[in-house]
């Protein structure tokens, strides 16, 4: 068993969560421009994505429909 296991439980999450908190204080962050563009570019790519799936969606129920027609 190794050292660190052998600590109580939680003061293993204790220590998790400092070095959470240390690693989030190293990261870099977006300034508030940059992200509002990237949430832009996110959403405006989800809506185009949605499209194409819906309109594909619909060719391929049509195509099917045309196929194998109802009796």
């Amino acid at each position: 068993m190794s050292e660190e296991q052998k600590k109580p439980a939680l003061t293993r999450f204790k220590n998790y969560l400092h070095e959470v908190v240390l690693e989030m204080k190293r990261s870099t962050w977006p300034d508030r421009r940059a992200l509002v563009m990237h949430t832009v570019v996110v959403i405006i790519g989800v809506v185009l994505l949605g499209l194409y799936v819906g309109v594909s969606d619909a060719i391929l129920e049509y195509a099917l429909r045309w196929l194998v027609p109802r009796g």
